[in-house]
């Protein structure tokens, strides 16, 4: 209603009653009221094109949770330890080094620094959230596995192999923190 009030005034040559910075602001904050608006249907859709992607990873995880070894987070990440570490735990500001294999909860292979031969090197927050979630409790020297839920993946993104929606598993060996 401000916006239109003050195109009126400018057509009628009128003297407007906000200032053009105050203008400038409202505008900017409706476009991007609008933009968010548009970006959650466009979300919406995808779920509802996605349904059963997330209907198997829902189940995936529910049924993982069970199983002996499997620790479930509040966050919905879940992991087991297949070899406990003894070293330094990482935080926020470092850098890591690790060996991981990822897949879909299908088994398909979507990359791994195993298969090259080469361990990768990250920031602790520079990776998907799930990864920094676990990074942050994973103590040098251990290998565990993660299963990690669709929105702390890449959540509604298409990444080529991995589809919106898609829960991921990682083998995450922690070889050493970089500082």
């Amino acid at each position: 209603d401000q916006i239109l009030a003050g195109l009126i005034s400018v057509l009628k040559n009128q003297q407007l009653a906000i200032g053009k910075m105050e203008a400038s602001n409202l505008i900017q904050t409706e476009v991007e009221k609008s933009q968010a608006a548009e970006t959650a249907r466009q979300e919406e859709d995808l779920k509802i094109q996605y349904k059963d992607s997330i209907a198997a990873g829902d189940a995936y995880m529910a049924e993982n949770a069970k199983r002996e070894g499997v620790v479930t987070l509040p966050s919905g990440l879940q992991y087991e330890v297949l070899r406990a570490g003894t070293g330094a735990i990482p935080a926020d500001t470092d850098q890591v080094k690790v060996h991981y294999h990822g897949t879909l909860i299908n088994g398909t292979v979507f990359d791994s620094s195993v298969d090259r031969g080469e361990p990768a090197t990250f920031g602790v927050t520079q990776v998907i959230p799930g990864w920094t979630e676990a990074l942050k409790l994973m103590p040098v020297g251990s290998k565990w596995r993660l299963y990690v839920p669709y929105n702390l993946a890449y959540g509604s993104a298409d990444r080529g192999t991995i589809k919106p929606f898609s829960n991921l598993i990682f083998d995450v060996e922690l070889l050493g923190i970089e500082k």
